[in-house]
């Protein structure tokens, strides 16, 4: 399916000679419509053209191979256009969230200590509230109206500048990620570790395809959203339509209007439309490839989706570190629960405490191997040993069975394990069974201290709207699912869940500001 694209040349053998990430547009027609941005349609030859004349205006500041280049930008031109002219003169994109408080770009940006930085309408906020003095590396920065330094619109006309060809293994992103476990760090992602899970991720029966209409609201300073949702589409040469925010009456609209084909979500969006009743049972009409990411996808929201909607959400693994995507189960048809198979190209094992693998339907930890896993967090070698082995083994800390079917089935993080009486209690599995309550919205499970049980189990609800059950109705419909000591001592009902940008329950926070109440 889909029409034929010729990007022999992107997809050729990544050898050690000369590349560069960004000559993924430079296949497709000038005709061809790679964006919708604000409701206006922008061709592969309008693309290519900004790209060129801000890389141009980039190397005019004084912009060299492997400097370091901070894009403070939302879902929209600004970055595509950036992103991709940072790559293609040869620096390293560091892309970082423009909602983000003024002390977090500091903290962040102290750390990978940027020469340019470029702003655009959804930073200036922020970087208006920077204190420069902190960020002392930073010589250049690029505003969208020439607010707070060289003006970007006059710097996409600029003289063009060819794309600067590096050696594959050369860093072309530093994204910032907790890791495997502990506080923010910088990962970098080399332009091989990029391209090879593009390529990868075309052996996926449902990949994206040139004639595909893409819903883009994946944030893309998060790597689900670059790599996937925008590297992906203009790879193959689809049409990628940007979103600022997520609502699902708008989504649904956009979708039925646009004539979606392809719908990537972090699991808060399938959650939101599988709660939403209004939504009409063919809203995913268009849709041929519904993909879930970035964190587990309770099976009851899956389930939901399909019975509603009649779509099968392919739901993939994987983690900044792996460029992400390890395993999908795109193609296999509805499994409810699983993650599915690695990618042709990624070698996954899931091991014990003692680096052995695990017999089937035994719970170990997932480790990936392949040209996607990533050089090292940024001037952090212990972190880095911690997690990647010299034998390449990237040690994810995510835990995992291989059920009899072959499939890979995650369990939970090691970090969040709870432990009850000697007992291992995974907060996922009393989560999936609390969101079986029709009654429940969205669940969080951390331990708690216990003076009798060492840790006990406690649970936070976000009950449906007009909603109404009480903490023992739940506690005894975990009864009926689990073994006692599995079940929550302890229910509180919260107005929200505190959650990343990409979805994932920051379970840490739970800890921090809710176990108080």
């Amino acid at each position: 399916m889909g029409e034929t694209v010729d990007i022999s040349s992107f997809a050729a053998p990544i050898t050690g000679e000369p590349m560069n990430l960004a000559h993924m547009i430079e296949p497709h027609e000038n005709e061809r419509v790679a964006l919708i941005v604000q409701n206006q349609p922008v061709t592969f030859g309008d693309l290519r053209a900004q790209v060129d004349g801000l890389r141009g205006g980039l190397v005019g500041l004084g912009v060299r191979p492997g400097d370091h280049v901070a894009l403070i930008c939302g879902n929209g031109m600004h970055f595509v256009v950036s992103y991709l002219a940072v790559l293609g003169a040869g620096a390293v994109a560091i892309p970082l969230n423009p909602a983000s408080p003024a002390r977090e770009l500091e903290r962040e940006m102290s750390k990978v200590r940027p020469t340019t930085v470029i702003v655009g309408p959804q930073g200036a906020d922020g970087w208006a509230r920077v204190d420069r003095t902190i960020v002392p590396s930073v010589t250049n920065v690029v505003c969208h109206d020439g607010s707070c330094g060289f003006n970007y619109e006059d710097l996409v006309v600029s003289e063009p500048q060819p794309i600067v060809d590096v050696d594959p293994d050369s860093v072309a992103v530093m994204m910032f990620t907790s890791g495997t476990a502990g506080a923010p760090k910088a990962a970098m992602l080399t332009h091989r570790n990029l391209r090879s899970n593009l390529l990868q991720g075309l052996s996926l029966p449902t990949h994206i395809h040139g004639d595909d209409v893409v819903y883009g609201v994946l944030p893309l300073f998060h790597i689900f959203g670059l790599n996937v949702m925008l590297g992906m589409s203009l790879t193959v040469g689809a049409t990628l339509v940007l979103v600022q925010r997520f609502d699902p009456a708008t989504a649904a609209d956009t979708i039925v209007r646009r004539g979606v084909t392809v719908m990537p979500g972090a699991p808060p969006i399938w959650v939101a439309f599988a709660h939403f009743d209004e939504l009409p049972a063919d809203t995913f009409a268009s849709v041929r490839s519904a993909l879930s990411g970035a964190s587990k996808l309770s099976t009851a929201v899956s389930q939901r989706c399909f019975e509603r909607f009649g779509i099968v959400i392919a739901e993939g693994y994987g983690l900044t570190e792996a460029s992400p995507v390890v395993t999908s189960s795109s193609g296999v048809g509805p499994n409810f629960g699983s993650v599915g198979r690695s990618l042709t190209g990624v070698a996954v094992r899931v091991v014990d405490a003692n680096d052995e693998d695990v017999v089937v339907g035994d719970t170990g930890e997932v480790q990936v191997k392949g040209p996607n896993v990533f050089l090292g967090y940024f001037e952090d070698p212990e972190a880095t040993a911690r997690v990647l082995g010299a034998d390449g083994w990237l040690h994810t800390g995510d835990l995992a069975i291989v059920g009899d079917d072959g499939l890979l089935y995650l369990v939970d993080r090691a970090k969040d394990l709870i432990i009850v009486s000697g007992f291992n209690v995974f907060p996922a599995e009393v989560e999936d069974v609390l969101n079986l309550h029709a009654a429940v919205a969205e669940v969080g499970v951390v331990g708690v201290a216990h003076p009798h049980t060492g840790e006990a189990v406690k649970a936070f609800v976000r009950l449906e709207d007009s909603a109404i059950v009480d903490e023992e109705t739940l506690i005894e419909h975990c009864r009926n699912h689990l073994a006692r000591y599995k079940c929550p001592s302890k229910i509180l009902f919260v107005d929200e869940l505190p959650r990343n940008v990409s979805g994932k329950l920051i379970r840490r926070e739970l800890d921090a500001t809710l176990l108080g109440n």
